[in-house]
């Protein structure tokens, strides 16, 4: 039997983790301004992103090799992330960890049609099937 890809592996870490930043967040986020919880984790991030780079000795030789394009869609991305976070982090305060997080992660949806059409990738009978599933997964989690 073969092993799994990395970045299959890569994936099932981060989706575990992100389980974990929902049921962090939510017991962390009792009498806390949400705006103010994100700047903590945004802080948080930074300093462990930074130490990560700086430890690989991956800061000259990457930022020299950033092209404008690429700054432009990592500001971009960056912008979107924080963006995310803040109304992810409101919604989670506001409403139950259950159903903010299943919509979050409705983002896969958004995701398979805006790839489709900025970056091209295809759009096949077995992506659409699995898109119409987990919008049926949404449906049934928040319906009342």
């Amino acid at each position: 039997m073969s092993s799994f890809p990395l970045w299959l592996i890569y994936a099932l870490l981060s989706a575990f983790f992100a389980a974990l930043t929902a049921i962090f967040a939510k017991a962390g986020l009792k009498d806390v301004n949400s705006d103010l919880a994100t700047a903590i984790r945004t802080a948080v991030i930074l300093l462990i992103t930074w130490g990560i780079v700086l430890f690989r000795g991956g800061v000259t030789v990457g930022l020299r090799g950033l092209t404008r394009s690429s700054w432009l869609f990592l500001v971009l991305s960056a912008v979107a992330t924080g963006l995310s976070w803040l109304f992810y982090y409101r919604a989670l305060q506001i409403g139950r960890v259950q159903e903010v997080s299943i919509i979050d992660k409705g983002s896969i949806l958004f995701t398979i049609f805006l790839a489709f059409f900025f970056l091209r990738e295809p759009l096949t009978a077995r992506v659409l099937i699995a898109a119409v599933l987990i919008f049926g997964g949404m449906i049934v989690l928040v319906w009342r």
